[in-house]
């Protein structure tokens, strides 16, 4: 008894540990956003050259993700989880020493490979230290822990930024991180290797690494550029590239006799659900949280450790529900559940489009923040146990690498569809009425032209400058201004709406139901 106690206590702390490594690997994709305009005089540059210390990350991250998962599912999960901390440390040091914007990019897209360890493979380790009903709940805490760390960053990063300076955010990994690997070293033990006798599957490993760089890459160019069309050739080559390299992958991986990715996962209905409600997580929810975020900078005027303090409505829900989400699965069922809590979050974005007009205030933000916070509270937990349903010991790490990989590949096609939805229509108010009578027509032209250059974020600071404000009839070019990015909140708000409806449609259709997830445990 003595000694299951004990047993019961270390499975706990590796479970600590495990999130302490999640939270940091997931923190640092959004961290940094708040820390920007600080790298911009710190570097003396422009805010283009700085905003690469974000997509580097991303996008490594994004691309060695399945290859940790792998590698961990063949020589031990632990072993791997390990070697990805040391690296994220180190890159971390790096990051924070950093003399120029050159060395602070290469160096976050290595702490980014770091990263993606950190992120995937604590899932299928939770998966073999816990059995039973303690699965349930130690793979909510951890999805719990994936929430908060999302919506989290803007007020961690502005309290260190401000109380320290921009190093600040990646020196406080160091000791963090090693104090997690000393837990991990301790606590966890190390998963068998399925990849004895095998060799590497390297062409599925390049494959798959070329893809997923190519999409997120054509993504990230398409957000740079709201303007240009799909079919410039710096958006076009990189996404016929991205979907060219998956049709050799999927060809070459369905060839060899042990694949990098046994593509048998995708004819599991569940998983398949699984993989669709990850992708409308990052898309609808994390995405347009990115857009809320700016509002709340750019328009309401709040600094970045005000914005996170005014978005707890919206992250400690995930804390509070993650450790209820195993009894809560299996007293209604984990498809009920996910279904229901996006169709909860559909409701949310109803209320954020109700407030989405000139007169905009914290307070109408409250109630549908608490809402969306109770939506993602519930989804992203129950979503590593849907996930993980029947998979094979095996398979748990490069199930639990593909999950992440929809939900960062949401996040990236998210930014770029739901701004192009508010671009399109931020642009299109201005050309209808953005016209004034006392002011020379080639001036109207000439601002208006500048306005929609700028973007809908960075036209509050043009219709704010001094030079402007000297303007005849200034109050009613604001106001035209304000309506337009309103309107174009509003149509990007319905954009994350329709797409969590139809998520909830396909997740009901193709998630287990609660007598067969019985049936596979």
């Amino acid at each position: 008894m003595n000694q299951s106690k004990q047993g019961g206590a270390r499975q706990w702390l590796a479970l600590f540990a495990l999130s302490l490594g999640v939270f940091m690997g997931l923190l640092d994709v959004g961290i940094v956003n708040v820390a920007l305009p600080d790298m911009v005089k710190s570097f003396n540059t422009t805010f283009t050259n700085v905003q690469w210390v974000v997509s580097a990350y991303t996008m490594s991250y994004a691309v060695v993700i399945l290859v940790v998962a792998k590698l961990g599912d063949m020589y031990g999960r632990k072993k791997m989880f390990l070697i990805s901390m040391a690296i994220f440390v180190l890159a971390s040091a790096v990051n924070g020493l950093a003399p120029n914007i050159l060395v602070l990019d290469l160096s976050r897209a290595v702490q980014a490979m770091g990263g993606a360890g950190l992120m995937t493979l604590p899932m299928a380790l939770v998966a073999s230290v816990f059995d039973g009903k303690q699965r349930g709940t130690a793979l909510g805490i951890l999805g719990s822990v994936m929430g908060v760390s999302m919506v989290v960053a803007p007020l961690i990063g502005g309290v260190l930024v401000q109380a320290f300076a921009w190093p600040a955010i990646f020196y406080v990994n160091v000791p963090i991180g090693i104090f997690a690997a000393i837990l991990v070293w301790f606590t966890v033990s190390e998963t068998p290797s399925y990849g004895e006798g095998q060799r590497i599957d390297w062409w599925g490993m390049i494959l798959s690494a070329v893809a997923i760089f190519a999409a997120v890459y054509g993504l990230i160019q398409k957000e740079e550029n709201p303007h240009w069309s799909w079919t410039q050739p710096q958006i076009a080559a990189w996404l016929s590239l991205a979907l060219v390299t998956l049709i050799i992958f999927i060809w070459v991986e369905a060839k060899i006799d042990k694949p990098m990715m046994n593509l048998t996962v995708f004819k599991n209905k569940n998983f398949v659900g699984a993989v669709v409600v990850a992708f409308a997580l990052g898309s609808a929810i994390y995405a347009n949280n990115i857009f809320l975020t700016s509002l709340m900078q750019s328009f309401m005027g709040y600094s970045a450790f005000e914005t996170g303090l005014r978005q707890l409505p919206l992250t400690f829900w995930s804390l509070i529900l993650g450790p209820m989400t195993g009894y809560l699965g299996r007293k209604f069922g984990s498809r009920n559940l996910i279904s229901g809590s996006l169709l909860v979050s559909g409701v949310a974005f109803l209320l954020f489009m109700n407030a989405m007009t000139t007169h905009l205030t914290y307070d109408q933000l409250i109630l549908p923040l608490v809402v969306l916070g109770i939506a993602n509270g519930l989804i992203n937990p129950l979503l590593n146990n849907a996930g993980l349903a029947g998979a094979a010991p095996a398979e748990i790490g490069m199930v639990s690498g593909l999950i992440n990989v929809f939900r960062q590949l949401g996040i990236s096609f998210g930014v770029v569809i739901l701004g192009l939805v508010q671009t399109n229509h931020y642009d299109s108010y201005l050309n209808h009425h953005f016209t004034f009578t006392g002011i020379p027509a080639g001036q109207v032209t000439a601002i208006r032209q500048a306005l929609i250059e700028a973007g809908p974020f960075a036209g509050h600071s043009v219709i704010t400058s001094p030079a402007l404000l000297r303007l005849p009839l200034a109050k009613t070019l604001q106001n035209v201004v304000s309506q337009a990015f309103y309107n174009s909140l509003w149509h990007l708000t319905l954009a994350s709406l329709i797409i969590v409806v139809i998520a909830a449609g396909l997740s009901f259709a193709l998630l287990m139901g609660r007598q067969q997830g019985a049936k596979q445990d």
